[in-house]
């Protein structure tokens, strides 16, 4: 019997991941400092026992802020890609598996907003609707729907011609039957190869608005508002935007591998 080989970057990833998700958790009832709690006598004071990450220029605890807006830029990630994928799926579903004029009209939409850089649109539709979390959210979740839609419908064009899909048909089975109970849970893990990847856009995206000022809004932590803010001190507190950098890389980092592990699982 062939052994299976260790998927490393399935597990590594998994790992950093569940670190990620317990600080933001752990980061949303209870913080070392109050994320907004200033102290005058602290303003750029470097790490130290009482606060391993430093302090900012308003003498806020850099560990307490971070740990606070991982929860805020997890929660846009979520809620961004949990719009793709909801409604890129009932999308796709019904233009792969119905094809015909619908399709055409739908996919040649797709085509025009693929054609824009993503981080564009996302700057039109903030500009109209103001900065905000939520206005991110809307923004964000919107321009994710067509990139969805398209794996999806691909993956539905690629199943329904098999047997066990005709198969169902001949049973007697409804369409959206065959949809959502036949083809769909067969098409999960490239379903979810992709929400791995599009919540790494989705915390870079966040996090680019953020540090444009046009997302989370002051005095609300973010990990892009603390970056933007930290770049007027790194010659003098560097700490202030390293530790928000390597946390945004390790978030970025653990569902590359999950991703990746996703694919190699899939291939097997």
């Amino acid at each position: 019997m062939k052994r299976r080989k260790w998927n490393y970057n399935l597990t590594i990833g998994l790992i950093l991941t569940a670190l990620v998700v317990l600080m933001a958790v752990v980061g949303a009832f209870w913080t070392p400092y109050g994320p907004t709690d200033m102290n005058g006598a602290l303003k750029n004071a470097a790490p130290s026992l009482a606060h391993p990450f430093g302090n900012d220029n308003f003498g806020r605890d850099i560990l307490s802020r971070i740990m606070n807006g991982m929860g805020t830029t997890c929660f846009v990630a979520v809620c961004t890609v949990g719009i793709g994928v909801v409604f890129g799926t009932l999308i796709g579903a019904v233009t792969g598996f119905f094809g015909g004029w619908l399709d055409e009209i739908i996919m040649r939409l797709n085509d025009a907003l693929s054609a824009f850089p993503s981080i564009l649109l996302a700057l039109i539709f903030i500009s109209l609707l103001g900065p905000g979390r939520n206005n991110i959210i809307l923004a964000l979740g919107i321009l994710f729907i067509p990139s969805f839609a398209r794996i999806v419908r691909s993956e539905i064009i690629r199943y329904k011609e098999l047997e066990f899909v005709k198969s169902a048909q001949v049973m007697g089975a409804g369409k959206f039957r065959i949809i959502f109970v036949h083809i769909l849970p067969n098409a999960l893990v490239s379903m979810l190869t992709s929400a791995t990847v599009g919540f790494n856009n989705a915390v870079l995206a966040e996090a680019s608005m953020s540090y444009l000022g046009l997302g989370v809004q002051p005095p609300e932590p973010s990990l892009g508002l603390m970056l933007s803010d930290a770049q007027s001190y790194l010659q003098i507190a560097p700490w202030y935007a390293v530790f928000p950098g390597l946390t945004i890389i390790i978030m970025i980092l653990g569902f590359s591998m999950i991703s990746e592990g996703l694919r190699v699982y899939q291939a097997r």
